[in-house]
């Protein structure tokens, strides 16, 4: 399967997107921001400096002071692909912000979210 594609999106045309689907679901853009930060390890100046940049996900995540070590502890179905099951580790990275985001919009409560 081709990635290409989907690497080479830029993560600040998706982020509205992200904020769109919390707040339809009655969460909020900072709660997006702290899955973001949790999972990448970006600070909110950095988070802000890469959607100004309108960097693509590849460079995104390549980024990414440090993805965090529960990232492992997201598992589930998302885009009709078992997360853990992914074999591209970039493919995966993106997807673990998908559920995330998905978590979020379907009220999970944030520690549980954020494997603590």
């Amino acid at each position: 399967m081709d990635n290409t594609r989907v690497y080479r999106m830029a993560f600040a045309g998706v982020y509205p997107h992200y904020i769109a689907k919390a707040e339809k679901k009655g969460r909020t853009k900072d709660e997006v921001d702290t899955v973001i930060r949790w999972l990448t390890g970006y600070d909110d100046a950095a988070l802000r400096k890469q959607i100004e940049n309108r960097v693509d996900f590849e460079t995104f995540f390549a980024e990414a002071p440090q993805i965090h070590p529960n990232a492992s502890k997201i598992t589930g179905v998302i885009c009709g692909y078992r997360i853990e099951e992914i074999q591209d580790k970039l493919m995966q990275q993106v997807r673990y912000l998908d559920k995330l985001v998905d978590e979020l919009a379907k009220g999970r409560p944030m520690e549980k979210i954020l494997r603590q």
